[in-house]
């Protein structure tokens, strides 16, 4: 029996070497661009320069067929005393003549010097018949040897030599170079600078803030991307101004209901079933007002930034909170200052301390600057929040029963409204998990 053949192994493949592609929209248009401009221009100046070559050889070669036979004959017809005498007048910079048998030859014609002699040959034969032989070494060389009427020897010694460049034409090339570099550049910023425009003005549309109209010049395509994007924040304006009309109309026509129902329960009869009525009563108080609060928040005009004392504006939330028997404390609070406003600052620790009170008992708050801006975190040993679920509580009415129970209070907006607020004085609120358990809020502000 013949042993098996084990199975052969897959050769692991090499990665294949990845072509640098640049990340920006700019970088690519201008690469493609540039790439497709370069090959035009090399395939255009490869046309041209191989039309070049082949004109100024055709008319160097019908001035070498030419200016040889003349020569020949010539020498031919002089005497043999004064040969020696018209040779350095016969004698060009590609060839010359010698009264002689020349070099050694042997060496087989290149496609270059056997064009050569096709062309020699026919002006010469049958008159005076030549035998062409190509001379060894680094440089091309060819010989064609005749012998005259009287029986005298004379070589014709082709010497081909490259056509010199001309000393401008690599400034005209750098300076073409260079001209679709800048024509390339020039396309690439007219054609992005819009998307830039247009990323910057989503970046400053805040809910809240006055929009600020885009441009509706330029370009036809600009100008109607303009109308689309103005249409646009008009409708979110109009969305918001409806969303706060409506919640302030349930909030007036809920209050007195909510009143009387308070009074008939006060008034009435004592016992478990009042305080269960008053409590419902007091959540759908609350209810409302978050509400409110939250659709305020993002839609209502932000105060005038102002310089601020970090420090001191922190010490002072902590100390208010201590005054009322709050266990809240600061860590060594660096000195601060910074332009921002204080109301909507204090809005949102507010919101951030009183989340960690309602589930934690105590709040730490600290406070970091840097080149990017500042930095203050609330900080608590809570149960603390999932981390699939750290961008999912920052939404209106989300919660998390089972680490944060309803019976504790609260109606879901409470980090909500923090970071609408955050956001729309510029910042950003970030939770994160701490080692340990417990719950880090970030309040970034540039």
């Amino acid at each position: 029996m013949t042993a098996p053949v084990p199975p052969r192994r897959p050769r692991p493949s090499l990665p294949r070497p990845r072509i640098p592609w640049p990340r920006s929209l700019r970088g690519r248009l201008f690469a493609i661009l540039l790439a497709g401009l370069l090959l035009a221009q090399g395939l255009s100046a490869s046309v041209m320069v191989l039309e070049r070559d082949r004109s100024a050889r055709a008319v160097m070669l019908t001035t070498l067929q030419r200016d040889v036979v003349v020569a020949v004959t010539l020498l031919d017809r002089l005497p043999a005393a004064e040969r020696p005498g018209w040779l350095a007048l016969l004698d060009r910079p590609t060839y010359g003549f010698d009264l002689g048998t020349g070099l050694p030859g042997g060496a087989a014609l290149t496609p270059r010097l056997r064009v050569i002699a096709d062309e020699i040959r026919p002006a010469l034969e049958p008159r005076f018949p030549v035998r062409f032989e190509a001379v060894p070494g680094g440089r091309e060389r060819l010989q064609g040897r005749v012998v005259l009427s009287d029986g005298a020897p004379l070589t014709i010694d082709v010497r081909p030599a490259a056509r010199p460049m001309a000393s401008w034409l690599p400034v005209a090339l750098a300076g073409q170079l260079l001209l679709t570099l800048g024509c390339v550049w020039l396309a690439v910023r007219l054609a992005v600078a819009p998307l830039t425009r247009f990323s910057r003005a989503a970046e400053t549309l805040v809910p809240g803030r006055p929009a600020v109209p885009f441009p509706e010049t330029g370009p036809d395509e600009l100008a109607q991307a303009g109308k689309a994007f103005n249409a646009m924040q008009h409708r979110i304006a109009r969305h918001l101004d409806e969303r706060v009309r409506i919640l302030a109309a349930i909030s007036h026509d809920l209050q007195t209901p909510i009143t009387r129902m308070r009074l008939r329960v006060e008034t009435g009869l004592d016992g478990p079933e009042q305080d269960r009525l008053l409590h419902d009563l007091d959540g759908i108080e609350a209810l409302v007002r978050e509400g409110i609060a939250y659709a305020r928040s993002g839609h209502e005009g932000i105060e005038e930034p102002a310089r601020l004392d970090l420090r001191a504006f922190v010490e002072s939330l902590v100390f208010d909170y201590q005054d009322t028997g709050r266990d809240v404390t600061a860590e060594a609070l660096p000195p601060v200052t910074a332009v921002t406003r204080p109301k909507a600052l204090r809005r949102i620790l507010t919101n951030l301390i009183d989340n960690a009170l309602r589930y934690a008992g105590r709040a730490e708050l600290s406070l970091k600057a840097g080149p990017a801006g500042f930095t203050i975190a609330v900080l608590d040993r809570g149960p603390g929040i999932p981390a699939d679920k750290l961008d999912d509580v920052l939404l209106p009415f989300v919660r998390l029963e089972e680490s944060r129970s309803r019976e504790t209070g609260g109606t879901g907006l409470g980090l909500a409204i923090a970071d609408q607020l955050a956001r729309a004085i510029g910042g950003s609120l970030t939770l994160q998990s701490r080692e340990g358990g417990g719950l880090r809020a970030m309040v970034h502000l540039d």
